[in-house]
């Protein structure tokens, strides 16, 4: 995104959790002035991020994966390298066997000694020579042969591993294209709108959050104050460390973050690793009910669990709301909620807990968040 449509798309904010997303798309060239209802303008912003979101969490968890896979690459490669070097060993233990067998015992001095002998004793004592020798070169053979089925099946999953690397990194590039397409249409949605429109729909949106805060607050469905566990609180400390820093699609730190980059490193700075994506985290860690929430929890948004920020306590969250915007600390409403989890559900929680305090205008700015930003400038590697 350029660097104004970035600052419209900040002004401009997105969705809001008591709109339905449209089922309709946008027209790719939406004409600009009062015809178009604001509510509309609105959908219709909040549709389209939904979607780039939606191609950000499966970019990222390929991400994952190709990575994953690379290391699993990188192990089978030294692997090979082991056996074929193990292979060569055996192999020349082998030929030593045979051309001692070809050259008869005339290369064993001491083995020479004991056939050349008369004495009985001597004749059983070159029996057990011999046996020796023989389970010496069954043995070897017995390597040998080991060593070319190993070496043979580390290059047959090698050539797979390799395989399934390239169709991760063709898929991660179709992925990414995905997302500049997708977020493409939000330039040209945003590009369309005239300054009344974009004041209008910011204050539609800031509406709508506020009234969104309130009604969520009054349900009852916060219980009260928690204080975190000792890892709780380094993660919660940590988040608001970095508040300020700026929404980067993909990043995990130190300079910014897209929201689970910052949820993930949190926690691995707290001392537990979690995985990288928000959907993997709905997915894999201790759904908590709302009323037990304490800080450091995360609160997982919309059905496809594509956003997620970090309980601050009294209602808030710490979190990367979208492009264009910076972590900052926003309603625990600000988005619609699907539930929250718990990294360390065995943590008990601290006695004579005290919050972190917040830097001066940490609530201000977006506080929507949709998880992507620009798709990454480089190539998929």
């Amino acid at each position: 995104m350029s660097g104004r449509l970035l600052r419209l798309a900040c002004t401009a904010a997105a969705a809001q959790v008591v709109l339905a997303p449209a089922v309709a798309p946008a027209p790719a060239t939406a004409a600009p002035g009062p015809q178009r209802p604001v509510a509309e303008l609105l959908t219709d912003l909040q549709r389209l991020y939904r979607q780039a979101e939606q191609a950000t969490e499966t970019y990222n968890a390929t991400e994952v994966a190709l990575k994953e896979q690379r290391a699993r690459m990188g192990r089978l490669d030294r692997e090979l390298a082991h056996a074929r070097l193990t292979l060569e060993d055996s192999r020349v233990d082998a030929g030593r066997l045979a051309r001692q067998q070809y050259q008869g015992a005339t290369s064993i001095p001491a083995y020479l000694r004991v056939l050349l002998a008369r004495d009985p004793q001597q004749a059983l004592d070159e029996g057990q020579v011999l046996g020796q020798l023989a389970r010496e070169h069954a043995k070897t053979v017995g390597r040998l042969t080991d060593s070319e089925k190993q070496r043979d099946e580390l290059a047959r999953k090698a050539r797979k591993a390799l395989d399934a690397q390239l169709d991760l990194a063709q898929r991660q590039r179709k992925q990414r294209d995905d997302v500049r397409a997708r977020l493409g249409q939000v330039e040209r949605l945003l590009a369309s709108l005239n300054r009344d429109q974009l004041n209008a729909l910011a204050g539609f949106e800031q509406n709508g959050i506020d009234a969104a805060q309130r009604q969520f607050m009054a349900s009852g469905a916060l219980g009260t104050d928690r204080a975190p566990s000792a890892q709780g609180d380094r993660a919660v400390r940590y988040a608001v460390d970095q508040l300020g820093k700026p929404y980067v699609w993909g990043a995990t730190g130190p300079g910014a973050y897209d929201c689970s980059g910052l949820t993930s490193q949190a926690w691995i700075h707290a001392g537990t690793v979690i995985p990288r994506t928000s959907q993997e985290q709905w997915a894999r860690l201790r759904h908590i009910p709302l009323r037990e929430l304490r800080p450091g929890d995360l609160v997982i948004y919309f059905p496809e669990a594509t956003h997620v920020a970090l309980y601050l306590g009294r209602g808030m969250v710490v979190q990367a709301p979208r492009p264009g915007a910076r972590v900052k600390v926003s309603p625990i409403a600000a988005n619609p909620v699907l539930g929250a989890v718990r990294p360390d559900p065995g943590g008990e929680p601290l006695k004579g807990y005290v919050p972190p305090r917040l830097p001066q205008g940490s609530p201000k700015g977006s506080d929507q968040g949709y998880s992507s930003a620009a798709a990454p400038a480089t190539a998929a590697r």
